[in-house]
């Protein structure tokens, strides 16, 4: 082939590809697809027995996104969790951040802002970059140690 007229159109690209994520996602999100039932409360629906509970490791945090290898336990665990759920299990499987510590610390003091500032708006682009993976996680369940919820129950 010689010219661009004798390649043949594609109806597929990278346009086409973002497109169709997005919709998975909208609809993933509208139909809670990913939202573990409750036994009882506001979220109760049918439960089946068999339960199971999967968490990642947190991440920190403290930087401007996710790095490669946060994705590559994600997916092991995703892909475990969504096993378990097409088996009819009742599968949690949920996020969490980390956001106490050095690295946050860090963080705010080199981009001047306050330490809880600057980790609410990583926790907001970290969940941006998790749905843009794909990754099934019950956001309803999400937590971080910074969440006064959270922390007050590991200082008793």
């Amino acid at each position: 082939m010689s010219s661009t007229e004798e390649i043949p159109p594609h109806r597929y690209n990278a346009a086409v590809a973002g497109e169709i994520e997005r919709r998975w996602q909208e609809r993933w999100a509208e139909q809670g697809t990913f939202d573990a039932p409750n036994p009882a409360g506001p979220w109760a629906g049918p439960v089946p027995e068999d339960k199971l509970f999967v968490q990642d490791m947190f991440p920190y945090p403290s930087g401007t996104g996710l790095h490669v290898g946060h994705p590559l336990g994600y997916i092991g665990t995703d892909v475990f969790a969504r096993y378990h759920r097409m088996a009819g299990r009742n599968v949690l499987h949920t996020m969490g951040f980390d956001a106490f510590g050095l690295p946050a610390e860090q963080y705010a003091a080199q981009t001047g802002t306050h330490p809880r500032t600057t980790t609410e708006a990583n926790i907001e682009l970290f969940l941006a970059q998790i749905r843009r993976l794909g990754l099934g996680h019950d956001e309803r369940r999400r937590v971080a140690t910074t969440d006064v919820g959270y922390y007050r129950w590991t200082q008793w």
